[in-house]
């Protein structure tokens, strides 16, 4: 069973939510990230960046930093740029982005769910980012952004949601990239209930986006919990803000590679070698998107061809094998091309495209052609089946398997910690 929790949330102002929420820190260029900091003082990424303007910049991630993270969001409250929700509540969230609606509950998920594996995940993490994030959450105390999880569509939580969202919603802004958004607190007990109850009967729930996030939620509840033997159950560090999205509202796109150098072969070699292990079919200059598994496009000097996975290739497949991007690396990026590492970070010989990128074709064509990359493959997007399967079966999917829809605004409503 699926414990999920409502909380009291930490949210904008009314007057200045479209001015207080962002991107994900990391989503923004330097010159944007310089000119929010500039120009709104309201901006969540003061909170972030605690130290814009200052004479002396801290280290980032060192204890004064986070500890002035802290402050800044202290400050943010005092100054009542944002309140906090006398009662617990669940939340019921409305984003409408690049033609999609996606419709989710904000709640509290438990880090026993997570080790118990209730919570179950697709993706491999690192030790040493689990750590620094466990490291952030133990200072700063608090949770920004939730984890996506994704659950299967259940009527009666449908209409429960139906029946909050007749009501006028708390929020509702647009902003600058054309999402629009809503939340709906839930204050009644009745209805509170009825939801908890629902995904009490669900056997798991699944980590759609957020996978070091939830675990070094984890780890903090597993330290402090050694730390506190005698804290109550219903501690905030027993649980992480989450939103639950079902199965049908979820979106996955693909990462598409770019890659630098066809490891010393020449064009003919190198495609006699894909020849092997796949149907190659010259597809001309038009972008080939493929619109089906176990198909692939690669575009080479100028053209576009279409790869077919030949079938002797898929027998007595497992959750993992049968994933698009592993058998990418395992059948040309390793065997012809020695890639093993897929971080874009550790190698310059490998890059990424996500399948929701403006342009992204054209981005792709053109990195070849200028000669930065030699070429480029477009994938079909993994489903939200293989990802369930992948997680059941507690296999792991590949690096940039997946990019995954919708993305959530910081500071929204925000998780503390120490206030539960």
């Amino acid at each position: 069973m699926a414990t999920i929790i409502p909380f009291k949330g930490i949210r904008p102002a009314k007057d200045k939510v479209h001015l207080v929420t962002s991107r994900s820190y990391d989503s923004y260029n330097a010159h944007t990230l310089k000119d929010k900091l500039k120009f709104n003082p309201y901006s969540f990424l003061h909170i972030i960046k605690p130290d814009f303007g200052a004479v002396k910049k801290l280290k980032p991630n060192s204890p004064e930093h986070l500890a002035r993270v802290r402050a800044k969001y202290e400050e943010f409250i005092k100054q009542e740029y944002m309140v906090e929700d006398e009662e617990k509540c669940l939340y019921i969230y409305q984003q409408k982005s690049y033609g999609n609606t996606y419709t989710g509950i904000m709640c509290c998920a438990s880090v026993d769910d997570y080790f118990n594996r209730v919570i179950r995940v697709h993706e491999q993490t690192l030790g040493l980012r689990e750590e620094k994030l466990k490291e952030y959450l133990k200072v700063v105390d608090l949770n920004a952004e939730p984890v996506c999880l994704t659950y299967p569509d259940d009527d009666q939580v449908d209409e429960l949601i139906g029946d909050t969202q007749a009501n006028e919603p708390a929020f509702d802004f647009t902003t600058t990239d054309g999402c629009r958004h809503k939340l709906w607190p839930v204050y009644s007990e009745a209805v509170i209930s009825s939801i908890v109850e629902r995904f009490a009967a669900m056997n798991a729930l699944y980590i759609a986006d957020g996978h070091h996030r939830s675990a070094s939620s984890a780890l903090l509840g597993k330290t402090r919990r050694a730390e506190n033997p005698g804290a109550s159950a219903s501690a905030g560090f027993n649980f992480f803000m989450s939103i639950l999205i079902p199965f049908s509202q979820l979106r996955i796109f693909e990462f598409n590679r770019l890659i630098k150098d066809l490891n010393g072969l020449s064009v003919i070699e190198f495609l006699a070698r894909v020849e092997q292990k796949f149907e190659v079919m010259k597809n001309g200059k038009k972008v080939y998107l493929p619109q089906e598994r176990h198909k692939f496009g690669m575009y080479l000097s100028g053209h576009w061809y279409e790869l077919t996975v030949k079938p002797e290739l898929l027998k007595g497949e497992s959750p993992v094998e049968s994933l698009d991007a592993r058998i990418l690396s395992q059948h040309i990026l390793l065997p012809i091309l020695n890639i093993s590492d897929l971080s874009s970070r550790k190698s310059n010989r490998i890059g990424f495209v996500g399948g929701l990128e403006k342009d992204m074709g054209d981005n792709l064509v053109n990195k070849v052609d200028s000669g930065k990359m030699k070429l480029a493959f477009t994938l079909f997007p993994a489903t939200v089946e293989q990802i369930v399967k992948v997680a059941d079966a507690e296999e792991v999917m590949p690096p940039k398997s997946t990019w995954v829809e919708p993305k959530f605004r910081s500071g929204l409503v925000v998780y503390d910690l120490s206030r539960i």
